[in-house]
């Protein structure tokens, strides 16, 4: 008896092989998402390996595709001070803290202001995009189709913020809402200190 249970689980495990190597490939386009969202989820990679983002490190590398479907690199900055944010439509600090950062960014052109959708835990795909409009939000809104930057930059909590000096360095985490006088504290007190190592 144990010998034909044995001989019937052998036959089973190799019919099964057989199929899984027999198996059609999956079609492309089966899966495929269409337009911006399609894109956002392939740019959407970290860049730096297995680098954390932490005080005082270098900020590690990503690309996310932004509202017109372009791919956007943190190293396209490099040279500028940058805020990143990381931000949901259905946080409501987050909700609280955008018209000041837009009052920011307006105010300070040459500051380079990235907005990281974490899109992966809106409950409706629309919502950023409609919250976007509905602030009038002028700075790169990124999209985070699968949660893998929010992950590199270990964000648990939103909105979490990363102030990023010109030569690519974590120079502050902030976790919580910020209001613009926050946010240019700590961009003048960011730069005073860059001025001061280069005199």
């Amino acid at each position: 008896m144990k010998k034909i249970v044995f001989l019937a689980a052998t036959v089973l495990l190799a019919t099964a092989i057989l199929l899984t190597a027999l198996k059609k490939p999956d079609d492309p386009d089966k899966n495929k998402i269409t337009g911006e969202k399609r894109q956002t989820a392939v740019k959407a990679q970290p860049l730096s390996g297995s680098a954390e983002a932490k005080e005082g490190e270098k900020a590690p590398d990503f690309a996310l595709t932004n509202l017109s479907g372009q791919t956007v690199k943190l190293s396209d900055f490099k040279g500028r001070t940058v805020i990143l944010n990381f931000w949901a439509s259905w946080c409501p600090p987050c909700k609280a803290e955008m018209p000041d950062m837009q009052r920011f960014y307006e105010k300070n052109p040459d500051v380079a202001v990235l907005a990281v959708n974490l899109t992966n835990t809106e409950t409706n795909e629309n919502a950023p995009l409609d919250f976007v409009k509905k602030n009038g939000l002028t700075f790169q809104i990124l999209f985070d189709m699968d949660g893998s930057v929010g992950t590199l930059y270990r964000t648990v909590t939103i909105p979490t913020t990363y102030f990023i000096n010109a030569e690519g360095t974590i120079t502050r985490k902030f976790i919580g809402p910020m209001d613009e006088k926050t946010m240019a504290g700590f961009v003048a007190e960011m730069q005073k200190g860059e001025k001061g190592k280069a005199e």
